[in-house]
Parts: structure tokens; sequence; C-alpha cells
């Protein structure tokens, strides 16, 4: 991903004086689980980079300079076991994030592997955990308009990875208590050099002519560059106490219409700009058909469209970001124009 050496030599402090400095005379070892994945790999390089000795658990390698890594799930007690002893505190990203797949793997992952980590935290001792959450958890398909971190709301939440992280996020919220604190961070649209989700997504469609304009374009959306959300995630881990037991929503704080942002990251990738609209309703009928032609069939890949998605990008959802900068001690570093600028940077690097 776009977070090696040279993406960290420019990092500054969140605040002078404030989370990064307080991290780094924290010590103690920290437990990231997901760190394979683009945000759980530069939280752990970070904490490295701060001084904590750093634990990593996921499926595979996590690449972090640094850590030691457990290789294993989050659903294997013995392993997450293994993965919390002597560890005093825990951000937990793993999930499976995939726009398709039966329910009942979203379940094992998201919600029974949450309870597994939280279950084994709390045994071994962990005093702070920050769940890496979702706002699709309290998006129930209409707009969010300067919305704050409404309640999850599993029952209502649109598609299994939305429900299971809101099912997750209850769990985590629950289990808050003194000597065993936590809080939820949902980090909104992640993205930046090496996004497989956002940015690859957009970029694989978008070079096949297969990424249309829903509806005019103009609902605004906001999102996180990865450097913020890495940012806000360590802030977390070292709030004040009275910050936890809650959930709070991260973005850049800066919402813009999605067809401009989505042709942004096109211009910035090097691929073609879409042109074409198709009406959103359409979108969403065509992704609801398609949602159910994966289900019954076993058919390849992801489909071109899901429900979700076709939600996702044509109604508005922006969040109002004072609670969270006030509860956190935390603001964002890297403007949108400054990440997308950084993207063609990586772009024009792997392109040379």
């Amino acid at each position: 991903m776009g977070h090696g050496r040279a993406g960290r030599q420019a990092r500054a402090p969140v605040n002078a004086g404030g989370a990064h400095a307080a991290a780094r005379t924290s010590g103690g070892t920290v437990l990231v689980t997901g760190a394979s994945g683009m945000l759980g790999r530069a939280v752990a390089q970070r904490l490295v980079d701060d001084g904590w000795t750093v634990r990593t658990l996921q499926r595979r390698a996590s690449g972090v300079e640094g850590a030691l890594d457990v290789r294993g799930s989050v659903t294997d007690p013995e392993t997450v076991a293994r993965a919390v002893d002597g560890v005093a505190a825990l951000v937990h990203l793993a999930a499976k994030v995939d726009i398709v797949g039966p329910e009942a793997e979203y379940v094992a992952v998201n919600v029974d592997g949450t309870r597994t980590v939280l279950d084994a935290a709390r045994t071994a001792g962990v005093t702070r955990t920050v769940l890496v959450s979702s706002p699709s958890v309290a998006h129930t398909g209409d707009s969010l308009v300067g919305a704050g971190a409404g309640p999850a709301e599993p029952g209502s939440a649109r598609g299994p990875y939305a429900r299971t992280k809101a099912a997750a996020e209850r769990l985590a919220l629950a289990a808050d208590q003194p000597g065993f604190r936590v809080v939820a961070v949902r980090p909104h649209v992640v993205w930046g050099p090496g996004d497989t989700q956002l940015v690859g997504r957009v970029v694989e469609r978008a070079r096949a002519g297969r990424l249309p304009v829903l509806g005019t374009g103009a609902p605004l959306i906001d999102t996180t560059y990865v450097d913020n959300a890495v940012d806000a995630l360590v802030a977390a881990l070292v709030a004040p106490e009275a910050s936890y037991g809650q959930a709070y929503v991260v973005t850049n704080g800066e919402p813009r219409p999605v067809g401009e942002l989505i042709a942004a990251i096109c211009a910035a990738s090097g691929v073609p700009v879409p042109r074409r609209h198709v009406p959103a309703a359409l979108a969403r009928a065509a992704g609801a058909g398609l949602d159910a032609a994966w289900a019954r069939l076993p058919l390849p890949g992801e489909p071109p469209l899901t429900r979700f998605v076709a939600e996702q990008l044509s109604t508005a959802h922006w969040f109002d970001q004072r609670r969270t900068r006030e509860a956190l001690g935390w603001e964002p570093r890297v403007s949108l124009d400054e990440g997308l600028a950084r993207l063609a940077a990586s772009a024009s690097a792997v392109d040379r």
C-alpha cells in the first residue's frame, strides 16, 4: 500500500503535545487485529513508530515493520487468546468487508469474532479497546445530512456487512465498564494510495467503462483520507476515559458532491471520468436484483452493483464532526485536495 517509509516521513503530530505525544509515552503492548488491510496496517505501523510494542492478528502477514505477527482468525478462540496474552490495549479492525457473501460468514467474523476478541481481551486484562466500526451501522437508506453518530441499528442497517457491524458495535459498547473501557470509532469511507475498496473499485470499473453517475451526482458525501483515520484511532486509544463507552464518526469534514468526488478520484488515478448518468431509482432496483441473483446462484466475483452501493452513491451522507474532535482531541491534517494529490503522485509512480 502507499504507507511505506516514504509515506511515513512526512507525518506530523495530530496536535502538538496531544495524542501522539501521549502514545509515545504510554508504553505497553497493543494488539491490532486486521493489520493486513490498508487501515489496520497503517494503524499498526503508526503505533510502532510512536513507541508502542505492537502485536498483530490476521490470517496473513501484516507487513508491519517492527510488529510481531500472530497468524490466524478472530473466529478461533485459542489463537485470539494467544494474541491478547500480555496485551494492555486493543484496536480491533478485523472484519469481513466484502460487498457480497453469505450472511452467516459476516456473522461468524463480525459478530462472533468480535465477541471472541472482547471475551479474551477482558480475561487477559486488556484495559482499553478501540472497536473500528462504520457509519453504515446507522444508515437505513435515507440521506444523512450533518448527522451525528446515531445508534447502531442491526435490524434496519442495509446489507449483511452493515447489519453485522451494527451488532458488533452494540456488543462492544455493552462491554464497556471500569477497568475494561471500550470506544467505537466509525471512520467513513477511508481511502488513499493502495486502497482496494473505494479507489480500487472506482478505478477498475472506470477502466472497464462500467462506472456511471447515479442520479444527478449532486448528493454530498464525506470521506476520510487514511492518515486522518489513523490519527483518529490512535487518538481514541489514548483519549480520556470519559470519552469511552460511546461511538464517534470520523471524516475529513469536507463533504463534496458524490459525482465530483468520483471524478476527482478517477482523474487522480489516470482513468476515464464517468459521463453517463443512470437514474438512482433504476440503479437501486438493479442492485437489488443483482443481490438476489448472487445470493441464489454460484456466480463468480462481485456483482457490478448492489443495492447498498447504489444507495451509498445516490444519497447524501455527511456528518457533524464537532463532538468527535472534542472528545478525541483530534482533527484531520490531510485535506481532501492534498489526499487527491497524494493519490495522483502514487498513481504516477506506479505508471513509471
